[in-house]
């Protein structure tokens, strides 16, 4: 009896003491800038048990008591382990050093693994040093250029930086800074992107299977995190290239608990061609001036409380203005002219880390945002009659634009390996200005003094929510699932609109290097972009869900094979699926110009569906690395009352997208990087024939009531031109491809480093389309379809110094 007593007793001890666990929890950073490592792979060598870190570089890990091998590793960083024996909660905070090493498999096999591990489908990791690597226009790194050469990622028009994810419209993103929405993330009318490289630490790309976390948007959310600023020393960084300059400055404050950074950029472009464009003013018998420029400015600076608290604030703000002055005087009258387009963005947040304990981590975020579009335009016109002068004065002004006060409140809680739980609330406060003129009229002589405003009137909304998702692994981690729901409301205008979004993605591990994918979500997304054009102007509107627009809605699912190649290769195959509800369109005829119609009755409300499949083959490991991008897709709309109700291929339907980059590290002073693409033609609307109707404006125009064409050069009685068009977007333009290639030239000098970039756009000088239009030909007496090419072989260069 007493034996059995103590083998009992031993039995229980054995269990309580195998069953006792404890947890490792801390951040994870760099070694050299203090900067915190997203996504890092934390685990125990000995049981395989493991977790990432997350966006903030904390991480929490429980094991049983006992021997550990613990294990951090990210890619291009030498890995930490540390043996030891785990008998209480431990805090380890972990800073890792950069490797030079790249070749050195042990380095970053992790990283390639991590595409089997996890539960996430059609998710990519842009790493920052690849931007800096590529070939680039004018000398400008882009993060939105380079993430349209993703699969799954198609560009507008050439060399426009907006990107269509999977059928969606440019609307259909969620582009976040810092966790804040950027409304319109282009310069220069599109041809650039607002975000400067040298502010950024990490890019997200997620195309679907989103976790519930994310919502607003149906397509894509592209999740961009500002760098927190070098604790360690100061650092400066300066580059200069064909149109614009940048400079960075990061750097302790008093000690390492505090850091910044500030980062601005600016084009000169306005300043080289304002002494060009007064001498055509000269010319003209009139004094001009004017120009074009954009500049943005990101600053960021953080303090650390104590290990358990964190403080960060942040801001972005970026302008864009094309201007032009005019003056003339002669005969005793004076004109002058002024006219002006500007657009830009303005963000900023305030974020508050609280660890409550080594298991659960919370975060508080304050944002603001504002973008806004406006069009001045002054006019002033003096007349000297007898020894008085007559003064009249207009002053015009579009303005358009959206302003959002946003509070979110999010949690992770980790109670074992096994589970990853997230969850939290927000709230966002919008108001939408879809365009409002002004005008303003004076007159000295007959002292009036006017001023009207028309268009359409702000609107108020409040969008509210909450989350929970659970990312769990079964069945001795063979099966792993990320399940949650999203709950979303809309207030507009006394009316409430409201959704259940249920997430769920999964991951069957077939072997250790092979993972099979499958991933279904719902989105709803409450504002639109009402937009006409092809290359994403500010002119576009960003406009509310309405009483009688109602909210988008998708429905997607995606899966594929996920494989590991030798540690160094990693592909994905992937298939999706999606419909798109409540989409809205200008009706035919309808633009933006017309304000004294209320913009809900210029557009139509249909749906979609988009469908396809994509292959991604990339390699991190080594002195070269890149990747081989393949889509094959399908995207198509429907409207009562367009192309008569019938469906037809969204504009930027392509159906073979292929994208091939590579980097290649000679040594560590020259590098090498180069880009193919290639495109099938967009979908476009062009008219089968031209053919006369009967003139309305003749006998005004003409005694006669005649037309003269002065194209064809000729003449007609009573009848002018019009196009038949059969159907919208039947037509595809030419395919589009280009080749890019770049070299750097690094030496390490004095007081710093020094790189030299020489790229080369469209390296063979294809003539891609821009648009096309139909045209008469005086040789060929008829009309021909003419194709319009923009940028033919363009070499840049562009310097950059660090210190």
């Amino acid at each position: 009896m007493k034996k059995t007593v103590l083998i009992i007793s031993l039995l229980i001890a054995n269990f309580a003491l195998n069953a006792q666990k404890y947890t490792i929890s801390g951040y994870v950073s760099d070694a050299g800038s203090g900067e915190k490592l997203i996504s890092a792979t934390v685990y125990d060598a000995n049981t395989l048990k493991g977790t990432i870190t997350n966006n903030y570089g904390f991480y929490s890990l429980t094991l049983p008591a006992g021997k550990v091998k613990f294990t951090i590793s990210y890619v291009g960083y030498k890995p930490f382990v540390k043996e030891f024996d785990l008998q209480k909660n431990t805090k380890l905070n972990i800073q890792l050093d950069q490797s030079i090493e790249l070749e050195e498999v042990v380095v970053t096999d992790n990283k390639v693994k991590e595409k089997v591990e996890n539960t996430q489908v059609s998710v990519i990791d842009l790493p920052i040093q690849t931007l800096k690597t590529l070939p680039v226009l004018f000398g400008e790194v882009d993060v939105m250029k380079t993430i349209q050469l993703l699969p799954g990622v198609q560009s507008g028009n050439e060399g426009t930086s907006g990107i269509y994810v999977r059928g969606g419209g440019p609307d259909q993103n969620l582009i976040l800074l810092d966790g804040v929405p950027v409304y319109n993330p282009s310069h220069l009318f599109g041809f650039f992107s607002v975000f400067n490289n040298d502010a950024i630490s990490n890019i997200k790309l997620l195309k679907g299977g989103f976790p519930a976390r994310y919502g607003g948007r149906l397509s894509s959310v592209i999740d961009i995190k500002m760098k927190e600023g070098n604790n360690k020393k100061m650092k400066a960084t300066a580059t200069v290239g064909l149109i614009s300059s940048k400079f960075t400055i990061e750097g302790p404050i008093k000690d390492e608990n505090t850091s910044f950074i500030v980062s601005a950029r600016r084009t000169y472009a306005d300043l080289l061609l304002q002494r060009a464009i007064s001498l055509i003013g000269i010319g003209t018998g009139g004094l001009i001036n004017g120009g074009y420029f954009f500049q943005d400015f990101n600053a960021k600076i953080n303090h650390k409380f104590s290990d358990k608290s964190r403080i960060y604030l942040s801001a972005y703000t970026g302008l864009d203005k094309l201007y032009a002055n005019y003056r003339e005087l002669f005969s005793g009258e004076y004109y002058r002219y002024k006219f002006g387009i500007k657009w830009g963005n303005l963000t900023s947040t305030l974020r508050w880390n609280y660890t409550f304990n080594d298991k659960l981590f919370s975060n508080l975020t304050l944002t603001y945002s504002n973008y806004t579009f406006e069009t001045p335009v002054e006019l002033e016109y003096r007349e000297r009659i007898n020894d008085n002068f007559n003064t009249e004065e207009y002053k015009m002004n579009f303005l358009s634009g959206i302003r959002d006060y946003s509070a979110n409140y999010d949690f992770d809680f980790i109670p074992n390996p096994n589970h990853y739980i997230r969850f939290g609330a927000y709230n966002t406060y919008h108001i939408f200005k879809p365009g409002i003129n002004s005008i303003h009229y004076k007159s000295i002589n007959s002292k009036l003094n006017q001023d009207t405003l028309f268009g359409n009137n702000d609107i108020y909304a409040n969008e509210f929510g909450g989350y929970a998702e659970d990312e769990f692994s079964i069945f001795n981690n063979f099966i792993k699932i990320n399940a949650g729901i999203r709950y979303n409301g809309f207030f507009v205008k006394e009316h409430y609109y409201h959704s259940f979004e249920p997430r769920l993605s999964m991951r069957a591990k077939i072997t250790s290097n092979v993972s099979l994918k499958a991933a279904y979500s719902e989105m709803s997304q409450n504002i639109h972009l009402l937009t006409s054009s092809t290359i994403g102007l500010p002119t576009d509107l960003w406009v509310p869900t309405t009483l009688n627009i109602p909210p988008q809605h998708s429905t997607q699912i995606a899966g594929g094979v996920f494989i590991n190649i030798r540690d160094l290769i990693s592909v994905s195959v992937e298939g999706f699926y999606k419909t798109m509800d409540n989409l809205i369109e200008y009706k035919d005829g309808a633009d933006y110009f017309s304000q004294n119609v209320n913009w809900e009755t210029k557009v139509e409300v249909g749906n979609g569906e988009s469908y396809g499949g994509e292959l991604f083959v990339e390699k991190k490991v080594g002195k070269f690395t890149g990747w081989v991008g393949y889509t094959l897709s399908w995207s198509n709309r429907q409207f009562e009352n367009i192309n008569f109700g019938k469906p037809f291929p969204y504009k930027y339907d392509r159906r073979h997208d292929i994208s091939i980059v590579g980097t290649y590290k000679l040594n560590d002073n020259i590098d090498f990087g180069v880009t193919w693409v290639y495109g099938t033609g967009n979908a476009t609307t062009l008219s089968l024939e031209k053919y006369r109707v009967p003139n309305l404006w003749g006998n005004v125009l003409n005694p006669l009531g005649g037309y003269y064409d002065s194209w064809s050069n000729t003449y007609s009685i009573g009848n002018s031109l019009a196009d038949y068009y059969e159907s919208r977007n039947s037509y595809r333009m030419p395919a589009y491809h280009r080749l890019d290639l770049s070299v750097s030239f690094h030496k390490k000098v004095k007081r710093g480093t020094r790189t030299w970039n020489i790229s080369v756009y469209n390296a063979y000088n294809h003539k891609n389309p821009m648009f096309l239009n139909l045209e008469y030909s005086y040789v060929a007496r008829q009309y021909n379809l003419v194709q319009y090419s923009f940028f033919p072989i363009i070499p840049s260069v562009s310097y950059r110094f660090e210190f």
